[in-house]
């Protein structure tokens, strides 16, 4: 019997440009940073990194430009473990950036050019087709056009995979994605979005979570930041805190949140213990600077205290 220990991420790549600023500008107003540095990232990258530092055997399907962030970003992720055989190379778009502004307070504002990103296609989905034989989850998010990530998901449905997606940047899914999703992972203002509920509180996000469910997913988890999580199943829905720390940047907390999540799943914990682990992951990402410099290694998470 094959056992299904891979996960495959399907999505985006991006070089993040990090200004840290004392507050949000307001508009046309200009502000003095405090400082830049630069920093791979993209959600897809992201999770795929998170994934393989909590010890996921980890395969990415992306697109970057023909220039010198393509190159760097693709170096990143295959030296965190990550399989980038198929992260291709597209030669009329740059790679995607993000603009990434960061205050005091460690929320951050982000700006997002696509680039090579916009062009991960329906046949970029097809290349999936050979993995999915061996891979126990097909993580999505929505950094690439939404035709792809339904028909990645459509194959990852008719091979077996569990599909994990996590509809960010925030948008309306077509009918057709909701019946292919088995975990739909989400953040306050996807949540919002998605139930058309304001996320007050934990119980708001109780809510949420169980009109999502109505739509497909066998579970629906809402992150809170400091409020932590709200999980729901048709067993019912659940709040689990988050612990306590001094954030410094929560920049990539929800794609940590979901590489760990992801790494856990595939060795078959359970979705508690998964999701324990998980916001270990992300709360001490958050006490760290940058996008993927900031995610936690699988000893780390377990000897946190």
């Amino acid at each position: 019997m094959l056992v299904r220990r891979h996960v495959v991420v399907f999505g985006s790549l991006n070089m993040d440009m990090v200004v840290r600023v004392p507050r949000m500008p307001q508009a046309g107003e200009t502000l003095s940073g405090r400082g830049f540095f630069s920093n791979p990232g993209g959600k897809g990258a992201n999770q795929a990194v998170a994934c393989a530092r909590q010890g996921g055997q980890v395969r990415m399907v992306g697109r970057v430009g023909d220039d010198v962030f393509g190159s760097q970003l693709r170096a990143a992720v295959l030296a965190q473990g990550v399989d980038v055989e198929r992260v291709t190379t597209s030669a009329d778009a740059s790679t995607g950036v993000a603009m990434v502004m960061v205050d005091d307070t460690a929320q951050n504002c982000i700006a997002v050019v696509p680039g090579a990103n916009a062009s991960v296609s329906v046949a970029d989905a097809e290349a999936l087709r050979d993995w999915l034989p061996e891979a126990g989850l097909l993580l999505l998010q929505l950094e690439v056009p939404i035709a792809a990530v339904e028909r990645a998901a459509l194959m990852a449905r008719e091979g077996g995979c569990t599909v994990l997606l996590n509809p960010a940047p925030a948008q309306a899914l077509p009918e057709a994605v909701w019946p292919l999703v088995d975990i739909l992972v989400l953040n306050e203002t996807e949540a919002q979005l998605l139930s058309g509920m304001p996320m007050v509180d934990t119980s708001n996000a109780g809510h949420a979570a169980a009109l999502l469910l109505r739509r497909g997913p066998r579970h629906v988890v809402v992150t809170l930041g400091a409020q932590g999580v709200v999980w729901g199943s048709a067993a019912g829905t659940w709040h689990l805190a988050a612990h306590k720390v001094q954030a410094v940047d929560t920049t990539a907390a929800g794609d940590t949140f979901i590489g760990a999540l992801g790494a856990l799943l595939v060795e078959g914990r359970t979705m508690e213990q998964a999701l324990a682990h998980a916001i270990r992951a992300a709360a001490i990402c958050v006490t760290r600077a940058g996008a993927q410099a900031s995610m936690p290694l699988r000893e780390e998470v377990e000897s946190w205290i």
